[in-house]
């Protein structure tokens, strides 16, 4: 017999209107699941998005979550429960992301020293200045110098 299902707000509404009769953890392959039983009977928690049963990988994390909907005391059925068959959930693209998030910081900081460097350089009174003219003046003989040795 399959039990019905509950999601988190129900299972919410119903801790606070003191309907739930009794709560279980219950060991199972990947985790643990919480089983309830209220008025209608025992239902399983699932997950409010994917609707799928709500496996717990850490029993100290669904302990934190049922106390943080108000159900403070519970059995633990631990028959089915399997150590060596939870896997701990890795994403392949986190050490890329982070690697880029370095990147992208080293590089930031790299730019703030050029631009305070540059600041403090027009800043310094012994800066020499050129004017804009000028410094056309000389990339077009500098243009033309090498327009002239490509030739």
């Amino acid at each position: 017999m399959t039990a019905a299902t509950i999601d988190h707000s129900t299972l919410s509404k119903l801790v606070q209107t003191r309907t739930i009769k009794a709560a279980q953890v219950i060991g199972q392959p990947g985790g643990w699941g919480v089983l309830v039983e209220d008025g209608t009977g025992e239902r399983q928690l699932t997950a409010t998005r994917s609707g799928e049963v709500r496996v717990f990988k850490r029993l100290e994390t669904l302990v934190c979550y049922l106390q943080g909907v108000g159900i403070q005391r519970f059995e633990v059925d631990s028959a089915n429960y399997n150590p060596t068959s939870v896997s701990s959930y890795q994403r392949p693209d986190a050490s890329e992301a982070l690697k880029r998030a370095h990147a992208a910081a080293a590089h930031d900081q790299w730019f703030r020293d050029q631009v305070a460097q540059s600041v403090e350089e027009a800043n310094d009174s012994g800066t020499k200045w050129v004017s804009n003219d000028l410094a056309k003046a000389q990339a077009a003989k500098r243009r033309a110098a090498w327009r002239k040795s490509a030739a």
